[in-house]
């Protein structure tokens, strides 16, 4: 019940607000309010960058991991889940070959002090709890009947089932890669959804984040943002299409998380005091560390080097305000929520200032000619 009805307000709300972005989104104000917030959204993508690399790069190895994972998505696009596959596979060759390399720094002071802090810790026993083979087997039959209804559905009624067959698997699969939260799978979809399927432009997505950081619940409803794009541009500008876009990537964005949890924790229980995986996973979360840096650098890339990465092609108003809200957040610790409510006024207020000079200048030059 925590879980839907974490998810659910915030599918309703996005669901809203795509429907009012597709429809008044090229309106000159509402565009404008937007140009405002893609900025704020390039610094708040910075400022995630600098707090998960803070926590992740513990060391030389980590450092050579990201530096490697940002190489391999950025310059040689090579897909998110194969950089993931990737670090596994070279945790599994460290841990057999050179465990004192990749072994995880442990603070007994620390985590003991952490785990005092809660009322739930780990010298907290919960009663049915305990890994159960027939449990995990009837978990993961339910799992596979609910994922697998929706395709039927689409085969049956829908008109394109090859359309909705693909942003189901899609999604199925962003679901279970997404190794480090919102920010280290939305390059993933950015180079799928964005530069292969064409489902939405670069800056839709940018916009779609923007909207996703403010609306209540994961960031990760940013992707159902981008299944009801996917869904409008599909069906041709589509408004009932979309809708549908937004409930089945939500959905199948969701449905392994519930599994991952229902079914997972009690594994996730037996490996806690395991070294070895907290190594390989620490070796995980540093590679997701360049994938961020891949997305903040196409976001910042995007907003304000729109056409192309020159001086004279330098958009300096989204610039200069991706600094501001930089040094807003990161030094001012301005709330995030807040700095996205006086971006969008910013981006109004140059609108209205630009096009207060361009009537200006276009009543002088009618003086002028009369």
């Amino acid at each position: 019940m925590a879980g839907i009805l974490f998810v659910l307000p915030s599918v309703f709300i996005l669901l809203g607000l795509s429907a009012v972005y597709v429809t008044f989104g090229t309106l000159p104000w509402v565009y404008s309010v937007f140009y405002g917030l893609k900025a704020a959204v390039v610094a708040i993508v910075i400022l995630a960058l600098i707090r998960i690399g803070k926590k992740s790069l513990q060391g030389p190895l980590h450092y050579a991991v990201a530096v490697l994972s940002f190489t391999g998505i950025y310059f040689l696009n090579v897909p998110f889940p194969y950089i993931i596959l990737g670090t596994i596979g070279l945790a599994l060759l460290l841990l057999k070959f050179s465990p004192a390399l990749i072994a995880a720094k442990k603070d007994a002071a620390k985590t003991a002090a952490d785990e005092n802090g809660y009322y739930l810790n780990r010298d907290s026993v919960v009663a049915g709890t305990g890994f159960n083979p027939l449990r995990l087997l009837k978990q993961i039959s339910l799992f596979l009947l609910l994922w697998i209804i929706p395709f039927g559905l689409f085969y049956s009624f829908a008109a394109d089932f090859s359309f909705w067959n693909q942003l189901s698997l899609f999604f199925t699969k962003a679901a279970f890669v997404t190794f480090g939260g919102a920010y280290a799978v939305l390059p993933y979809v950015a180079q799928v959804a964005v530069e292969k399927l064409g489902w939405l432009s670069g800056g839709e997505m940018i916009d779609g984040l923007a909207l996703g950081e403010t609306t209540p619940g994961p960031l990760i409803m940013v992707l159902a943002f981008v299944g009801f794009m996917a869904g409008y541009n599909h069906a041709g500008g589509s408004l009932l299409a979309g809708a549908a876009g937004l409930f089945i990537t939500s959905f199948y964005t969701f449905l392994p998380c519930f599994l991952f949890i229902l079914a997972g924790a009690p594994m996730i229980e037996r490996t806690r005091q395991n070294t070895q995986v907290k190594a390989a996973l620490g070796l995980v979360t540093a590679a997701v560390v360049g994938v961020v840096l891949n997305l903040a650098v196409y976001f910042g890339r995007a907003v304000a080097f729109p056409d192309g990465v020159s001086l004279a092609a330098t958009d300096w108003f989204s610039l200069i305000w991706i600094m501001i809200s930089f040094v807003a957040m990161y030094r001012f610790r301005i709330g995030m929520i807040t700095w996205i409510g006086i971006s969008a006024a910013a981006g109004l207020a140059h609108y209205l200032t630009i096009e207060g000079l361009y009537y200006a200048a276009l009543t002088v030059d009618d003086l002028l000619t009369r």
